[in-house]
């Protein structure tokens, strides 16, 4: 089954001081784009963390945030009185340069300048670290599944898109078998009109049969069924034995239906014929959207 670059997995864990919840993001990209907020307390992870996602996920837009609640009583934040006394100082140079007037609330003003509190992070403890891991590995679970499940609706999709543009095709063999009697009599009908130029029948016949092989669109549909069902073969898996990681070449069949789909609009010379092909070109449209989707 293929799965979809988009998703959302969510993980939790905690350490006897800690809560750890992790929310993985993806959505599509051509390469693997990784990109990672987390606290500095587990800064030392995030390399490892990266490396496991990218062998993971593989393609896609990929945001992680890491967010941690302490579940410590005590706490270790205390004033950064040192901090704030230079900052004081600071302020009072300030005031007397620019004939400023004193602040209301020295209090409020200092509490509120950059790193005026202090935290004793100490180091690491394997718990953080294992809760950590746990959190990522439940949240990247979480997101295989969404995935799986976005993929599933994505391999529905394709497959009902297919097998209307098989259906289409089939549509235009009723005006493919009246098409060339048509074009023929409409020629001599034309010639009929010069009674006073004469001309070779054999070679009118001859030139009749190179313009109708013109527009002959046997070899357009047998490639265009063939490309439906590799497309279908690639959808399953059964070249690789699995449908992951199929996006790019369905992209690329994609493409190729279109060129002969094309083809089919340039040879149709007929109204009716037309109109079937632009009804196909349409569902191909809503294929080469949603492959973009897939993994």
């Amino acid at each position: 089954m293929i799965l979809s670059m988009t998703g959302f997995g969510r993980g939790c864990a905690s350490s006897p001081t800690k809560k750890i919840t992790v929310e993985i993001k993806s959505l599509n990209s051509k390469q693997f784009d990784f990109s990672m907020r987390v606290p500095s307390f587990f800064r030392e992870l995030e390399v490892e963390t990266r490396n496991k996602m990218a062998s993971e996920f593989e393609r896609g837009k990929v945001d992680v945030t890491v967010s941690v609640e302490n579940l410590a009583v005590e706490t270790s934040a205390s004033i950064n009185i040192p901090l704030l006394a230079s900052y004081r100082e600071q302020l009072e140079n300030m005031k007397a340069h620019l004939d400023l007037p004193d602040p209301t609330d020295w209090y409020m003003l200092l509490l509120r300048m950059p790193d005026a509190m202090k935290t004793e992070t100490g180091k690491m403890e394997k718990v953080d670290a294992d809760a950590f891991v746990k959190a990522c590995e439940e949240a990247a679970a979480a997101l295989t599944d969404f995935r799986a499940q976005e993929g599933e609706k994505l391999y529905l999709f394709f497959r009902e898109k297919i097998s209307n543009i098989r259906q289409l095709l089939a549509e235009i063999e009723p005006y493919e078998e009246s098409r060339v009697p048509k074009i023929r009599a409409r020629l001599e009908e034309q010639l009929s009109r010069l009674s006073s130029i004469e001309y070779d029948k054999g070679r009118l016949e001859q030139e009749l049969i190179y313009y109708i092989e013109k527009l002959d669109i046997s070899e357009e549909k047998l490639r265009l069924n063939a490309h439906l069902d590799y497309f279908l073969q690639t959808l399953d898996g059964e070249e690789k034995g699995k449908g992951q990681g199929q996006g790019k070449k369905l992209g690329f069949i994609a493409q190729e239906m279109g060129r002969e789909i094309n083809t089919l609009g340039s040879k149709s010379n007929q109204a009716e014929m037309q109109k079937i092909v632009v009804r196909m070109k349409d569902e191909l449209e809503q294929i080469k959207e949603q492959v973009l989707n897939v993994l």
